[in-house]
């Protein structure tokens, strides 16, 4: 599948739609759409569901060094509950260059500091979630690392560079209630 066919599916995914457009007046550096929102709207589009069905939320990830603490990625959270505040999900709004600062003490393994949202993107659980959007005016611009035939053909790849193990198969048992026709791949030892 190409970058054609991505954004075909998800323009269907209006909330989705919404949020990209919304996105691009926070003014984030080096932001992307991406995680569940993304690759769960093929899901339900290519098994025949409603675009928007069953995502929990909308993840917006952004990178900026320039200042890693607390009140700075608060601040960009408070200004995106005003953007995203009337739209029917909830829009998780990150800072990927402060990852490394909570990572371990909430799934229990170290993280290297990111140098990029990409950079974020690639240590995904799992490579079929290694998907990011984001539009620039009408342009999209898509991160993809792995492609997107897992993604559209209901394939899912462990990706152990930082996630642990528990991690990818908590997802993925979650995932398979949700989208039965899933191949889960299982995790390399």
């Amino acid at each position: 599948m190409d970058e054609d066919a991505l954004r075909e599916v998800l323009t269907r995914n209006e909330v989705l739609l919404e949020v990209l457009r919304r996105a691009e007046r926070l003014g984030l550096p080096d932001w992307y759409l991406t995680a569940g929102c993304v690759f769960q709207t093929v899901w339900n589009v290519v098994t025949g569901r409603p675009p928007a069905e069953g995502i929990r939320d909308y993840d917006l990830f952004y990178f900026d060094g320039s200042d890693l603490g607390w009140d700075a990625e608060d601040e960009v959270i408070r200004n995106g509950a005003r953007v995203f505040g009337d739209l029917p999900a909830v829009v998780e709004i990150r800072n990927e260059a402060r990852v490394h600062l909570w990572y371990e003490d909430r799934f229990g393994v170290p993280c290297p500091p990111h140098t990029s949202t990409e950079a974020a993107i690639d240590s995904f659980a799992a490579t079929t979630c290694c998907v990011g959007v984001r539009l620039e005016g009408e342009r999209w611009h898509v991160y993809a690392p792995h492609g997107l035939d897992d993604v559209f053909t209901l394939v899912v790849r462990p990706n152990p560079v930082l996630a642990p193990r528990e991690v990818y198969e908590t997802k993925t048992r979650r995932w398979s209630e949700q989208w039965p026709a899933l191949t889960v791949l299982p995790w390399s030892t």
